[in-house]
């Protein structure tokens, strides 16, 4: 198989994205089983250098097929948005919002026309781009937008497990809102859709006869309505009607066990019923190798889970483990680029 080319954006010029891209792009030039290429002005990646002290070139690319040119030089797309203008570190920026925004519009659009395998997006920071004039709220609704999607999900991708090359995948019922709005969301109707996009996921993304466990909601999954009755009138009869249906599902099992059965190989997927529900359990297990993907979109988008640290960017000590992470599973995921776009490209 080809290498296949990637998109990395930074995020915000001003925040630690351009460290980590630049740092990840160095690890891997020269690496003939990819070639990754920043999505920025040549500007920001030569500062980013700069402060990590790296010795390494960076090389405009006009073409997204050009060739890798190997050990030390870091490619880059150059988006021409700040030119040499050099903004001051971890300020909040109309200039840097507008790079930012211009930077996954380039990437996604190379991304729909089938130039790269997929884009890996750094943080951006909401104040900026807003400020720049987008009406987004974050990357998921730009990346929506930009691809004629309204429907997506996360799915967290945990590295790390007990089990060697087994990845633990976190879904989410319910995401931002307040813990008391998300019970109110969980309904039947909604459970067992979203366990149908769950279970889905995991097949367009490679999973061959995937198995997913559903979360409890309450302590000891509701102790037989002693503690909660949502496992009694929601979630059963939701997992009830997705196995009608044919799908082999567990649970509802308590939270406090089903996150490490997933580690110990047990299931490939977890449905979380709630943002935290999920995100405590993979991140405090394994911060810098809990990466997102965005299900839903016609392409590849993994992504760092984590904020732009205005405090300490252009210090050179920002680590670039989740980037890594984010990076590394998106060539694990290219081979499935054909599926995902056939799955989820919308229909005219």
């Amino acid at each position: 198989m080809t290498a296949p080319v990637l998109a990395l954006t930074p995020g915000d010029p001003v925040g630690i994205g351009p460290e980590i891209t630049a740092a990840v792009l160095h690890e891997y030039a020269g690496d003939n089983s990819v070639h990754g290429i920043a999505v920025a002005d040549a500007s920001v990646m030569r500062r980013a250098v700069e402060v990590l002290g790296l010795d390494a070139e960076v090389r405009v690319v006009s073409s997204w097929d050009a060739p890798s040119a190997g050990a030390g030089v870091i490619d880059v797309f150059d988006i021409d948005v700040l030119g040499e203008e050099q903004l001051e570190w971890g300020v909040v920026d109309a200039r840097a919002g507008r790079a930012a925004v211009r930077a996954i519009e380039v990437a996604t659009t190379a991304a729909m026309e089938q130039k790269v395998a997929g884009i890996v997006t750094g943080p951006i920071n909401k104040e900026a781009i807003w400020q720049a004039g987008s009406e987004h709220l974050g990357h998921t609704e730009m990346l929506g937008a930009l691809t004629g999607v309204t429907k997506q999900d996360t799915m967290f991708v945990v590295e790390r497990s007990h089990v060697p090359g087994h990845h633990m995948h976190v879904f989410f019922a319910t995401r931002h809102m307040s813990l008391r709005k998300a019970l109110d969301a969980i309904t039947v109707d909604t459970q067992a859709d979203s366990i149908r996009r769950a279970h889905r996921a995991l097949e367009v993304y490679g999973i061959e006869n995937p198995r997913l466990a559903t979360a409890a909601i309450n302590p000891h999954g509701g102790e037989n309505g002693a503690f909660g009755d949502e496992e009694i009138e929601v979630l059963t009869p939701a997992l009830e009607r997705v196995r009608a249906e044919g799908l082999d599902v567990a649970g509802p099992v308590p939270a406090d066990s089903v996150f490490h059965q997933g580690l110990t190989g047990r299931y490939d997927g977890i449905l979380s019923q709630y943002h935290d529900q999920g995100h405590i359990a993979a991140k405090t297990f394994d911060f810098d190798g809990t990466i997102s993907v965005t299900v839903g979109l016609p392409i590849l988008r993994t992504s760092v889970d984590h904020g732009t640290a205005f405090d300490i960017a252009g210090q050179g000590k920002a680590d670039p483990g989740t980037m890594r992470s984010a990076f590394r599973a998106a060539i694990g995921y290219a081979p499935f680029v054909d599926g995902i776009r056939a799955e989820y490209l919308p229909r005219s």
